[in-house]
C-alpha cells in the first residue's frame, strides 16, 4: 500500500536522509609544503566596513569509532529525500539548504513555520540538487565550534604555556598592548565566542606552535595559513574565528550552502550537514584546494584524527552538552539597555554581532546630550537584567545572566564601547538598571558615542530576528534589508535607525 505523505502548509517539518556513507579519499599526493599553503589575501576581513538534538552521528575517517543509530524508514517514493531534523534547525533555513519551495516540504508532525524546530522529526522532500560534494555526514559538533558549555574549565592560556611550544613564548603587540600567545588565543576565544580547543588546535596543526618549535617559526608572520598583509598571531586567530562565524552562521540561517576553494571552484554543502561540520568545511575551504581540502579533513592524517589526539573525542563531549538549543529556549526578559526616562537615539539597526560572520544581532544606542562626538558620556548604559559581571576590558562588558560565572552557558549580554573610566568591575553582582559603563568610541571602529548591545547563548550569538527575536522593553527589533538599518516596533510604535540620531530614531524608556 503506498504511503501518502501529508502536506503541512503553514506548520511544518523538514527530513533529511537516514545517514549516508562519507566518502573517505585517500591521501594520493605528496604532503604539501608550508610554501604552498596557497595563502590567501584576505586583508580586507580583517578591516570590515563598519561594526561590523541528539548528537549528530558522523562517519569518518578510520580510528574515530562513533556507534551507528538504528533508524528504521520506509523506503521513499522516488525523487524525494529525507532529512532528520537537527539542533539549530529553522524551516526557512532548511527550505535554503534543500533548494525547495514550502510545498515540497512534507511530514506526519505538525510544526510551526516560526521559531526551532523539534529534533529528531522526519521529514521528506522533493530531492532538487542535482550535485553536491561527496561528504554527507556530520563531522563535528556545533559546541566544538563555540565557546559554550563544552569549554567547561577548560583554560586555553594555561594549556598553552604548559605544552611548552613556540606559543608559550611568543609575544605580539595587540591593540597597543604586548600579550603572550597563550593570551592571545584566550582573548580571540572568549571575544568571537570560539572554541579554544579548536583554535589551538587548527594552530598546531596549521604550524605546529603550540605542541612544538619549528625552525623558521620567529619570522613566520602567517601561522595558520592565510597571509594577509597585515598578520601576525592575533590577525590568523581573527580571521579563523571570522571564516568559522561565516560557515556556522551562514548554515543556521541557510545563506551559505556552499563554499569557495582557494584557487576557484565551489562546491555545495550536503543539506544533511550540521553546522559545526559546515564551519569547520568553510575554514579549510579558505586555505586549501579542493583536493587538499578533502585530504586535510578525509585523509590518514587528517584534522580531525589530530584534533581528537590532542583533545579528546569531541562528540564525547558533545554528548553531555547538547542539544543546547531546543525549541522551548526562549529570551528572558529583557529591558533597554538604557535609564527609564531618558531619550537615547536608535544610531544603528541590527548588524553583525561581533567579527564578519556573525548574525545580525547586535543594536547600537547613542544617548541624546549635545556632547561632543566621540566624548565619554556623563550618562550610564544599564544592566537589562539582573546578572553576573564576567567580564570587563577592552570596551567590553559581558553580564552573565545565569550568575553561574561561566560565559559559555546561559544568556550572557554584551555591551561594547564601555569607557575604562567608572566600567563596572568583574564579579559584580547588577541588579536590573545597575549602571555597567559609559557609552564611548573606545575599542572598536565608532564615529560616535554609543553601546553596542547585543545577546549570546550557551556561547552561540544571536540574531535579533529568527527563532529568539530581541525584545526590549516590549520593543522587538527587525532588520532592514542591509547592515544597520531596521527599526523597533512596540504595538504602533516605530523607531527607526538613524546614524545622525535624527528625528524618528529617538526612544525613550517608559518602564
Amino acid at each position: 500500500m503506498q504511503k501518502i505523505y501529508r502536506l503541512i502548509p503553514i506548520t511544518l517539518v523538514l527530513f533529511s536522509l537516514v545517514l549516508s556513507g562519507c566518502h573517505i579519499p585517500q591521501s594520493t599526493d605528496a604532503p604539501l609544503p608550508r610554501s604552498a599553503q596557497k595563502k590567501t589575501e584576505v586583508a580586507g576581513i580583517l578591516n570590515p566596513v563598519g561594526l561590523e538534538t541528539p548528537t549528530p552521528t558522523p562517519t569518518i575517517t578510520p580510528g574515530l569509532p562513533i556507534p551507528e543509530p538504528i533508524i528504521t524508514v520506509e523506503p521513499l517514493p522516488s525523487g524525494k529525500t529525507g532529512y532528520f531534523t537537527q539542533q539549530g534547525d529553522t524551516l526557512p533555513a532548511l527550505l535554503k539548504r534543500f533548494d525547495v519551495p514550502i510545498e515540497e516540504v512534507h511530514s506526519d508532525a505538525l510544526l510551526p513555520t516560526e521559531g526551532l524546530l523539534p529534533i529528531g522529526i522526519h521529514l521528506i522532500l522533493t530531492d532538487n540538487l542535482k550535485e553536491t560534494l561527496p561528504f554527507t555526514s556530520p563531522i563535528f559538533p556545533d559546541s566544538e565550534i563555540i565557546y559554550g558549555p563544552s569549554v567547561g574549565d577548560f583554560d586555553a592560556a594555561s594549556f598553552a604555556r604548559e605544552a611548552g611550544g613556540f606559543l608559550s613564548t611568543y609575544q605580539e603587540k595587540v591593540k597597543d598592548e604586548i600579550m603572550s600567545g597563550p593570551e592571545i588565543v584566550q582573548w580571540v576565544a572568549i571575544a568571537t565566542s570560539t572554541n579554544p580547543r579548536l583554535l589551538l588546535a587548527i594552530l598546531e596543526y596549521q604550524s605546529g606552535w603550540v605542541l612544538g618549535s619549528p625552525a623558521g617559526a620567529e619570522s613566520d608572520r602567517s601561522p595558520i595559513g592565510f597571509g594577509a598583509s597585515d598578520t601576525g598571531l592575533y590577525n590568523e586567530l581573527m580571521i579563523t574565528a571570522r571564516f568559522l562565524a561565516q560557515g556556522f552562521y551562514g548554515w543556521r540561517d541557510g545563506s551559505r550552502v556552499e563554499v569557495a576553494f582557494y584557487g576557484g571552484g565551489t562546491g555545495r554543502l550536503s543539506p544533511n550537514l550540521n553546522a559545526g561540520t559546515a564551519a569547520l568545511m568553510q575554514l579549510f575551504a579558505s586555505i586549501y584546494p579542493q583536493s587538499a581540502w578533502e585530504i586535510r579533513l578525509f585523509g590518514e592524517d587528517s584534522f580531525l584524527l589530530a584534533y581528537q589526539n590532542m583533545f579528546g573525542d569531541p562528540w564525547s563531549r558533545a554528548a553531555v552538552v547538547e542539544p543546547y538549543l531546543t525549541p522551548t529556549t526562549q529570551q528572558p526578559p529583557l529591558t533597554l539597555p538604557i535609564p527609564v526616562g531618558e531619550g537615547w537615539s536608535l544610531t544603528g539597526g541590527p548588524h553583525i554581532t561581533w567579527q564578519t560572520g556573525t548574525p545580525r544581532g547586535a543594536l547600537d544606542f547613542a544617548p541624546i546630550t549635545g556632547e561632543p562626538p566621540c566624548a565619554v558620556s556623563v550618562r550610564w548604559a544599564i544592566a537589562a537584567a539582573p546578572g553576573l559581571v564576567v567580564r570587563s576590558e577592552q570596551s567590553v562588558v559581558a553580564l552573565d545572566l545565569d550568575g553561574d560565572g561561566d560565559e559559555g552557558t546561559g544568556w550572557v549580554l554584551i555591551y561594547q564601547h564601555m569607557a575604562e573610566k567608572e566600567r563596572v568591575t568583574v564579579n559584580t553582582f547588577l541588579d536590573q538598571d545597575d549602571p555597567v559603563g559609559h557609552p564611548s568610541c573606545e575599542g572598536g571602529q565608532a564615529s560616535g558615542t554609543h553601546v553596542h548591545f547585543a545577546r549570546k547563548f550557551n556561547g552561540e550569538w544571536i540574531g535579533v530576528e529568527g527563532p529568539l527575536p530581541m525584545v526590549l522593553s516590549g520593543w522587538r527589533a527587525y532588520a532592514g534589508e542591509g547592515r544597520y538599518e531596521g527599526f523597533l516596533q512596540k504595538g504602533e510604535q516605530i523607531v527607526t535607525n538613524r546614524p545622525d540620531g535624527s528625528s524618528g530614531s529617538t526612544i525613550i524608556r517608559d518602564e
